[in-house]
């Protein structure tokens, strides 16, 4: 008796999750608003890598970027910066540029050096500190420094397990080639 009662259970079971009732309504369609006017011609809402090559002077010792009006960055948007720490050759022989995020500590002699930056969503400053005198520092560690820039938007930055440090995920997770970074040199 029980074997039977088991198996009809079973069969019940099954015969009411595998049923499906009459399909209900269609829904209301929605509004059609109106058609919106083009947008700007170069703005660009998706993300942007820029490369910026200037020198520290010697009155602040910092590089300020101002972002163009054809790059919109938000506010919740993520700017994450980049130095040209060194070069390399692949196998053919061919340049392979060594990419570090800021911040960047180095131990010299003199003490203590940092590069560092902070940003809004206008503009981008690259500062150096250090626990010396920066008027000591040789011109290798101040003058033709290339920064990346790259604005990952903060769809893209929630919730992935992006590998910040690596300038190639973030470029790869924007859809980005080197082809695609505006090159500025600064005065």
């Amino acid at each position: 008796m029980r074997k039977i009662s088991l198996i009809l259970g079973a069969f019940l079971s099954l015969f009411i999750i595998s049923c499906e009732g009459p399909e209900g309504p269609p829904g209301y369609d929605g509004y059609d608003g109106r058609d919106g006017q083009d947008g700007e011609d170069g703005v660009n809402i998706l993300g942007t890598v820029i490369d910026i090559q200037g020198d520290f002077v010697a009155d602040d010792y910092s590089i300020f970027y101002e972002f163009p009006q054809t790059v919109e960055v938000f506010e919740s948007d993520v700017v994450l910066v980049y130095i040209l720490w060194d070069q390399t050759e692949d196998g053919n022989g061919d340049p392979v540029d060594i990419w570090r995020l800021l911040p960047q500590t180095r131990l010299l002699d003199q003490g203590i050096l940092q590069y560092n930056y902070d940003y809004t969503f206008f503009d981008v400053n690259i500062f150096l500190e250090a626990d010396f005198d920066l008027g000591t520092l040789p011109a290798g560690d101040t003058d033709d420094q290339v920064f990346r820039i790259a604005v990952l938007p903060a769809d893209l930055a929630q919730g992935s397990r992006l590998d910040r440090s690596n300038i190639n995920a973030v470029m790869s997770l924007m859809g980005a080639t080197e082809l695609d970074v505006q090159k500025i040199a600064l005065d």
